[in-house]
């Protein structure tokens, strides 16, 4: 005699009625419900030029990354929203909490591990044994979780609203059903005896009628060898789901001898088909935005690098950042235990435009490439390479970093330089970072002279803010918006670059005469040389 199957279980999707929808949280990221579903589905046009796709491609390589990515593809404009990050990325850097919610996401992993193996099973008493088992997990997880959020008390109002949402949650009458119920079937179907005796390929299963348990024996034997679990947490090495074909056949002869428990089982696994709570399971997927990009910057704090929460503005243009630098190029160094340059940048009253000139291989990419990586990186609420920063909220951030000509588009490199600045043009607002690097240099010194000049005087009339990488010296001086940005090299050995980028006036000249004073080709060498 056999139960009757149960019903399919289901996580609900986003739009699913969990069980506790008259609480008000509905999520750790977003302030306002409406923001909530983000549909940016392809990464934004400056990424690459930033570096920023390499930063996510490995913050997101151990995790899986289809609901993660849109998150990192979309920039905010909410200033309460940019806050209510920042509030919760903080709560999570108390080891305490983050203990808490790492352990919540491990089991949280599991019981979604255990319901796909459970849809994937033929065998109906099977399935309902892993749906009882993800089941299980789920509401221990919750019911652990609510308890160690009270003691944590956090202090953003995303976390604390989650707390408040799960206490109502967890003391539901539903909730608390679940769980009772769940416990007790699971104890009546663990307390089932039944023999399998296994001869010449063919196995039987009966009742079991007090026969020597020699398994049970076995089992007694090594107790005095097992070690203790020093968290007492079971969950801490959770069961891989495995299951094969003489398993659940053992399982659906079981339910044959005792179809009575099974009936319970299935019938517990149909009152509680849409088990999974909506705004739990988008909970335990949307923490994993803050929790990623933690771990990715751990192994660079871990080298002496300060990171830090920039103060955000939707109406000052001001810019200040002290001890910023290039988040992927740390990264990079930190895995091979160095450590990078830092610089300090300040913009402020009608200053609109930072000219960076100096050396070739000196850091000006890399710090043009901080600054846009500052600007996106603060939009998404997290906290940025620095010691202290204050910036001005963009509405879009446009990069054009020097690209070789390329024969399928059959574009000079000029022409190429043209049609994406005119595009940038185009689209940038007075609310716009633009960030170009050695814009021009394919051309002519004159040419792009007179092209950087009106491209950046254009900028400067949209009144956006703007870093320009450029070997035009001229340029730095252009206006009173327009503040020098300098690459500089040891003066005691000019030939090193130190990587430091300071605020003076552009000096091509000075750089030549130290290099040739260097060699001894200057012109107090020469001189001497040829009177000698």
């Amino acid at each position: 005699m056999q139960s009757s199957p149960s019903p399919t279980v289901s996580i609900p999707n986003e739009s699913t009625p969990g069980l506790a929808d008259a609480a008000p949280f509905e999520s750790v990221l977003f302030v306002h419900p409406g923001e909530i579903a983000p549909n940016v589905e392809r990464e934004p046009a400056c990424f690459h030029d930033l570096n920023l796709d390499l930063v996510v491609a490995d913050l997101t390589r151990d995790r899986e990354t289809s609901h993660l990515l849109p998150f990192f593809y979309q920039p905010l404009r909410d200033i309460e929203t940019l806050h209510y990050r920042q509030d919760a990325q903080r709560d999570l850097e108390r080891s305490e909490l983050r203990a808490a919610i790492d352990r919540f996401a491990a089991r949280m992993e599991v019981a979604e591990r255990h319901h796909a193996f459970a849809l994937k099973q033929e065998f109906p008493h099977g399935r309902d044994r892993w749906l009882h088992d993800a089941m299980t997990i789920y509401t221990d997880a919750v019911q652990v979780l609510a308890d160690q959020l009270h003691d944590a008390a956090p202090n953003s109002l995303a976390f604390t609203g989650l707390r408040n949402y799960l206490s109502t949650y967890v003391n539901s009458a539903s909730f608390v059903a679940m769980a009772i119920d769940g416990q007790k079937v699971g104890e009546m179907i663990g307390a089932i005896p039944y023999t399998v005796n296994i001869n010449n390929g063919r196995v039987t299963v009966r009742k079991y009628e007090e026969e020597e348990d020699y398994p049970r024996e076995v089992e007694r034997t090594f107790d005095r060898f097992k070690e203790e679990d020093a968290t007492g947490d079971a969950f801490d090495n959770p069961p891989i789901p495995d299951a094969g074909y003489v398993e659940n056949r053992v399982v659906e002869l079981v339910a044959q001898l005792f179809p009575v428990e099974f009936a319970e089982l299935a019938a517990f696994c149909q009152r509680n088909a849409q088990f999974m709570d909506a705004v739990i399971h988008r909970f335990a997927r949307d923490v994993q935005f803050y929790l990623s990009y933690l771990d990715y910057i751990a192994p660079i704090r871990s080298r002496g690098m300060t990171f830090c929460y920039p103060e955000i503005s939707g109406l000052s243009r001001g810019l200040e950042i002290n001890g910023g630098y290039d988040i992927a190029l740390a990264a990079k160094l930190a895995r091979e235990g160095k450590r990078v340059v830092t610089n300090d940048v300040h913009l402020s009253g009608h200053e609109r435009a930072l000219v960076v000139t100096g050396p070739n291989q000196g850091g000006k990419t890399t710090f043009a490439r901080m600054i846009g990586q500052m600007h996106y990186l603060a939009a998404l609420g997290l906290c940025v390479p620095g010691t202290l920063v204050r910036l001005f909220l963009p509405d879009q951030i446009f990069c054009h970093f020097d690209q070789e000509e390329r024969v399928s588009t059959l574009r000079s490199g000029l022409e190429n330089d043209l049609m994406r600045v005119h595009g940038i043009l185009d689209e940038a607002t007075a609310e716009s970072l633009v960030v170009l690097n050695e814009t021009f240099s394919s051309t002519m010194l004159s040419d792009a002279v007179y092209l950087g000049k009106e491209i950046l005087q254009r900028m400067l009339e949209k009144g956006l803010l703007c870093v320009y990488v450029t070997f035009i010296d001229e340029l730095a001086s252009l206006n009173d918006a327009t503040v020098s940005m300098v690459a500089v090299v040891d003066p005691d050995d000019p030939s090193r670059r130190t990587f430091s980028i300071v605020r003076r006036e552009a000096d091509g000249l000075a750089y030549a005469a130290a290099i040739s004073k260097k060699y001894g080709i200057d012109y107090e060498h020469l001189k001497a040389r040829i009177t000698s």
